[in-house]
Parts: C-alpha cells; sequence; structure tokens
C-alpha cells in the first residue's frame, strides 16, 4: 500500500504541467530570494493568488519551487554584495563575502549552490521517513493539547524576536484578535463587525497575508527615496564563473559539517515558529565552536558557508515535517502553505497522511524534486538577478504591488479585500517602524481559528479546566511555552548571572514529568534520562565555582 502510494503521488508530481509550474516557481523564487529585502516569505505570499485556481498538488508543487528556491538564492546578494538576500542566509555573509573578496566568488557561489542543495535532499529524505511517524505520535493528541501546543507556537514566535519579546506576545495576541473578526463558526453570533457587512466573513486570509508582508515591504524600501532611485549594483558590474567541481570537492573534504549542519537545520525546523534565520546563525556558530580554527570563521572559509546554507535549506523540510504531521506551521511560510490549503478545504494533521497518502507523499515528493529544480536553474538566475539588480527599486516595485492588488482583487472578485490589503499594509508598516515583529502576528490570524476550535471542543467535551494541565502533552507543551517565555533572558544571563545555569537542568527535570506520564518503555526511559542529566547538571552547577569570584544569581555583576 505505501509503495502504491508512493507510486501514484509520483506520477501525479512529475507530470510536464507540474514541473513546468515547479520550474517557473524555483527560478522566480531564486531571483526574490537574491534581491536584498525581498523575503521568502513575500515571495510565496506573492505566489499564493496564483495557485488558487489550480489543483491542490499543483499548487503545492509551485509553492515549493518558490520555497526551496527563495532559501537558495538569499546566498547570491550574501557572495556579491555582501547583503543577506533573505534573512535565513545572514550567517551566510560571514564567509561568502569575504571569499569572494579574496578572489574567489566563483568558489562561494558554487559552494552555496550545492551545500543547499545537499541540505534540502538530506532533509526531504528525513521528512519521507519522519513526518508518518510524528503523525502516530500526533494521533494522541485531544483538544487539550492542540490548544497547547499552539500556544507554545506563539510564545516560540513572540519569544524570538529578541528584545522585544513584550512587542512580539503584542503582536501574536492582536493575530488572535484578528481572527475572531466575523461570524463564530460555533454559533454564528457576529463580533467585531460593527455593522460593516463584509466583516461577517471575517478578513480574507489571503489580503491580510499580502499586506502584512508585501506590501508594508514595499513601503519600507521606498521610504528612504534617494536609496530607492539607485540600482544596488553598478551597471559595469561581473558575475564570476560558478566553480562546481571544487565546490563539490570542498563539500566532500567536509562533508561532516555538511551533515552535522542538515542535521541542525532539520531539528530547528521541526520546531514550532523557528524556521532559517534562526538555523542558519545557530549552524554557523555550532560549527564554529566544533572547528579546531575558530579563528578562521568569518574570514571566508568553506566550513562557513557550508554550514549556513545547509541548515537553513535543510530548515525547510523540517517545517514541512511539522505542518504535515500535526498541521502546525514549522515557519511563516508553512503556515502560509497552511492556510493555502485550508482554502482548498484540505486540513492537515495527524490522520492527513493516512487519510490523504497521494497529497501527502506528494508534498514529499514535490519537495524533493524542487530541490533538483532549483539546482540546474541557479546560473541563470544569479545572470537575471545581476541584471535586475541594475533596475531602480521604485520600478521593480511597481511591478510588483500591481500584482498584489491584482492577485487579491482575482480571489473573490472583491474590491474590499483590496481596501483590507492597504489597510493592513499601513499597518504592517507602522508596526514594523515600532519594531513590532510580524510573524507572530501571522501566525495568529493562521492559528486563531484552530485554537478557538479545539478550545470549545475541550470545553465541550468536559468543563475540567485541570485537563490542560494533567494532560502528558498537554502539560508538556505548557512546561516548554512557559520556558520559552524565559528564554530571552536566559540568553541575555548566560555566563554573566548564575540563575542562567540552572535554566537548562531545569528544563530537563520538569519536562521529565509530563514524559514519564506518558507510558511506555521508551517515554520511561527518556524520562529517567532527562530527570539523571537534570540533576547531575544541578550538582555540577552548585560545586563548579564561578570564575573570578562569585557571580550576582539576578544580575551580570559579580560579587
Amino acid at each position: 500500500m505505501l509503495i502504491d502510494n508512493i507510486v501514484v503521488a509520483f506520477a501525479s508530481v512529475f507530470t510536464a504541467y507540474n514541473m513546468m509550474l515547479m520550474a517557473l516557481g524555483a527560478f522566480t523564487g531564486l531571483i526574490a530570494g537574491a534581491i536584498p529585502g525581498f523575503t521568502i516569505t513575500m515571495a510565496v505570499v506573492l505566489t499564493l493568488p496564483f495557485t488558487f485556481g489550480m489543483e491542490p498538488i499543483s499548487g503545492l508543487a509551485t509553492m515549493l519551487g518558490v520555497y526551496v528556491g527563495s532559501t537558495t538564492g538569499g546566498m547570491f546578494a550574501c557572495a556579491l554584495i555582501g547583503i543577506p538576500g533573505t534573512p535565513s542566509s545572514i550567517a551566510t555573509t560571514f564567509d561568502a563575502f569575504p571569499m569572494a573578496r579574496n578572489g574567489r566568488p566563483g568558489l562561494a557561489v558554487g559552494i552555496g549552490i550545492w551545500a543547499s542543495f545537499f541540505g534540502g535532499i538530506i532533509s526531504a529524505v528525513l521528512l519521507a521517513v519522519l513526518a508518518p511517524t510524528l503523525a502516530l505520535v500526533g494521533l494522541e493528541f485531544g483538544p487539550w493539547d492542540y490548544f497547547m501546543l499552539i500556544a507554545f507556537s506563539l510564545t516560540m514566535a513572540a519569544s524570538l524576536s529578541g528584545e522585544a519579546m513584550l512587542k512580539g506576545l503584542i503582536a501574536g495576541t492582536l493575530g488572535l484578535l484578528l481572527a475572531c473578526v466575523g461570524e463564530d463558526t460555533i454559533n454564528g453570533v457576529a463580533r467585531f463587525t460593527y455593522g460593516i457587512e463584509p466583516l461577517k466573513s471575517g478578513f480574507a486570509f489571503l489580503p491580510v497575508l499580502v499586506g502584512l508582508f508585501a506590501f508594508s515591504q514595499l513601503l519600507s524600501d521606498l521610504s528612504d527615496t534617494e536609496k530607492a532611485k539607485v540600482p544596488m549594483l553598478p551597471k559595469g558590474s561581473q558575475i564570476a564563473r560558478v566553480e562546481h567541481r571544487a565546490a563539490i570537492r570542498e563539500l566532500v573534504i567536509h562533508w561532516t559539517s555538511l551533515v552535522r549542519c542538515s542535521l541542525i537545520g532539520l531539528f530547528i525546523g521541526i520546531l514550532p515558529a523557528l524556521g532559517g534565520s534562526i538555523s542558519n546563525i545557530l549552524a554557523w556558530d555550532q560549527e564554529r565552536k566544533a572547528s579546531k580554527t575558530p579563528e578562521r570563521f568569518g574570514t571566508g572559509i568553506p566550513e562557513g558557508v557550508i554550514a549556513s546554507e545547509s541548515a537553513n535549506n535543510a530548515t525547510s523540510g523540517g517545517a514541512l515535517i511539522t505542518m504535515m504531521a500535526l498541521g502546525i506551521p514549522g515557519d511563516i511560510v508553512t503556515a502560509i502553505m497552511l492556510g493555502a490549503l485550508t482554502i482548498h478545504n484540505i486540513a492537515p494533521s495527524p490522520t492527513f497522511i493516512s487519510t490523504q497518502p497521494q497529497l501527502a507523499y506528494g508534498i514529499i515528493i514535490a519537495y524533493f524534486l524542487a530541490n533538483f529544480v532549483s539546482l540546474a536553474l541557479c546560473v541563470p538566475a544569479l545572470r537575471t538577478f545581476v541584471t535586475l539588480m541594475r533596475i531602480p527599486l521604485y520600478a521593480m516595485a511597481s511591478v510588483i504591488l500591481f500584482y498584489c492588488a491584482v492577485g487579491v482583487f482575482s480571489l473573490d472578485n472583491s474590491l474590499f479585500d483590496v481596501w483590507t490589503l492597504l489597510v493592513f499594509g499601513v499597518i504592517g508598516f507602522m508596526l514594523s517602524k515600532f519594531k513590532f515583529p510580524l510573524a507572530p502576528m501571522i501566525l495568529g490570524v493562521v492559528l486563531g481559528p484552530v485554537a478557538e476550535s479545539n478550545l470549545s471542543r475541550s470545553l465541550a467535551t468536559s468543563d475540567d479546566l485541570s485537563l490542560f494541565f494533567t494532560r502528558p502533552w498537554s502539560l508538556f507543551f505548557f512546561v516548554v511555552a512557559v520556558f520559552s517565555i524565559v528564554f530571552p533572558w536566559y540568553q541575555a544571563a548566560r555566563g554573566k548571572a548564575r540563575w542562567a545555569e540552572f535554566f537548562m537542568p531545569a528544563l530537563a527535570i520538569v519536562l521529565a514529568v509530563p514524559t514519564g506520564m506518558m507510558g511506555g518503555m521508551f517515554r520511561t526511559s527518556a524520562a529517567a534520562a532527562l530527570l539523571g542529566f537534570g540533576l547531575w547538571r544541578t550538582v555540577r552547577q552548585f560545586h563548579q565555582p564561578a570564575p573570578a569570584g562569585r557571580w550576582n544569581w539576578f544580575t551580570s555583576r559579580r560579587g
């Protein structure tokens, strides 16, 4: 049965029409990802309106092509102009640009291309293996567990807003509030409509998304009028020949770095709401710490480029695992895909792979093939990118805004949706100006209805509120949600305040409780391991003297 489903799924994906759409999406994504300011999210958002008239597998193949292409294309700008094309390629700039300035731009681009490809392939293989297994775990979830999982996703997204964690929580709450506008799906009561007829059906997902991410980004880019008139690359700029053989040779030499950082990226992708912007920096940092010559990182060495590019592409597969197995987006891009699936009346959940195996395995196969398509199109996309970078930004932004409006209007032929796009574009621009992160807000919009339905189901099943804290999985997600809120303070205090040394041991000890409650030999053993690790680290920290005197428990000052 499994082989039959895979064969049928492969046949449905590997058609001339779908491969053409995937190639078009990958080519567009490579260019969009390479242009600084035009993020992966923006590229997928702009593609979304054109996929609604397609079959689900065709639309997903197109978006996956854009997703993989944008993640790969981000390193073009890193190597050639020293500016990250996307947030998920920030760490690539640390070594790719110095390598290019040292006279090897072709090698820097080549290593980035092949590291991205192999990182994506590794995560695609593990996607096929891990998604069905995680789906079986998801079958244990009740509405209480799903509600706490969504709470964890939102707090995680907010906690990664750095110093603006409170603003991240506010943005997530605002997204949840927007999800409440319209008629209640349970009893049909209109909420927050204020007598406006179009609001009874709530805000359409696409106009809100395009406004917050695409239009607001264009407003931000065009706010500096002088910068908008000047192309990023001078007219005389040329690209070097990509050194494919030398790049592959470097990947063979540093294959352990490739595998290790791909696994780091996959793990980060599986965790809800993290994404490539975290994984590429974390992988680069971990690779530097594992190196025998960490001082060479940042000077233009191959390991630095391999670490960042393999990790951010592997993160895509991890995010798809969470979306397909649990129905929870692993990052903001898979949140958009989740919204696109719901428009097609398809709701990913733990039963998604078993009830719709052809579509589920079609997504896996499409992601696998998208990496090959992106690899094949990298060189022509690189040449096109250099040409486009000579066009003033205001001209490019005008065309993109036109397509935004047309795509939103064509969804329901509604002028109200166009106004929604404009209003939320201004809201997104103002939020960005005041340093409010937009990702938690979008997650709130996407996950709000899911949270509300599961909260209603849980209260309809039982009025015992203690179930949110006594069920094993619900307690597990509650614990990690609380610790994720404290995480920014832990990062700031690590190595400075005494209490930070006990953060991870405390997390391990507390997580041992719900893990042990789940029962089974494996989980009981895992709980024992967590408890043992936490106690060992706690005792060790108490007996380990603080360097240069006693550390203050609550501040970075030492006594």
